[in-house]
């Protein structure tokens, strides 16, 4: 009767085991919808209401199994493009999973010339023509400033992550960011034009749990109002763009 009765404890035990291996959110995780509010203040270069768009929060997960996410571009199976129209980049700002490919399509009746030279991504894409493209995969993860060599006023910044947990602030300030396993994170910021020891001070440890997970409100400086200063890819200072004669007009 005893042997009976251990026999039935170990089958319980097993069944039990089983059925917690089996089971989706034991194998998987609970998951949350995390959820922010940015407010922007007004920067001295900035009149006006300040825009609360464009702030990028992404969650860096803190040891155990949560912590292997990168790559994840492979998974997402996204295409990025970054169309160059009138003289713009579009969109301005570009939020990407590390290993992310970007197509440079050029939508302009005459040649662009795709670069950066700054942390993130360093590239040069060459100059090409009206209705080709280029393209380039970003295995790097970091901010990565983009201009044209030829026209000084085109500006574009692509953000790299190596966290599937991310999003960006629409003009409300309002972030979600879905399906976040429960677990131990910390809380990254970026805003273009922020310096970034100031963006260092915004991090914090967050711990995410239950369906849905509140940040609360987060203080953001503004940055300036006005596209980087900068030099074309040699260091020099810009030329004419277009002038009689040159190539650069399809």
């Amino acid at each position: 009767m005893n042997g009976y009765r251990r026999l039935t404890g170990v089958a319980a035990l097993v069944f039990l085991w089983t059925a917690t291996c089996l089971s989706p959110v034991a194998a998987h995780g609970q998951t949350s919808t995390v959820k922010a509010t940015v407010q922007v203040s007004p920067s001295h270069s900035h009149h006006g209401a300040p825009n609360n768009a464009d702030v990028v929060v992404w969650l860096a997960p803190q040891n155990g199994e949560n912590s292997r996410v990168a790559p994840v571009a492979e998974a997402t199976g996204k295409r990025f493009f970054l169309r160059q129209k009138n003289k713009t980049f579009d969109p301005h700002l570009l939020v990407i999973p590390l290993g992310s490919q970007v197509e440079f399509p050029n939508k302009d009746p005459f040649f662009h010339n795709v670069f950066s030279l700054f942390d993130g991504k360093r590239f040069d894409l060459g100059l090409y023509e009206s209705g080709t493209t280029r393209s380039l995969r970003f295995d790097r993860p970091g901010v990565s400033y983009l201009f044209c060599n030829i026209h000084s006023e085109m500006s574009a910044v692509i953000v790299a992550l190596d966290t599937p947990y991310y999003a960006t602030s629409d003009r409300e300030g309002n972030i979600t960011i879905p399906n976040v396993p429960a677990g131990r994170y910390v809380l990254h910021v970026w805003k273009e034009g922020v310096p970034v020891a100031t963006l260092k001070g915004l991090s914090k440890f967050v711990m995410v749990s239950g369906d849905s997970t509140s940040l609360g409100k987060m203080a953001v400086p503004g940055g300036p109002a006005f596209p980087m200063a900068h030099k074309n890819k040699y260091g020099r200072d810009y030329e004419d763009p277009t002038p009689p004669g040159q190539i650069y007009e399809h």
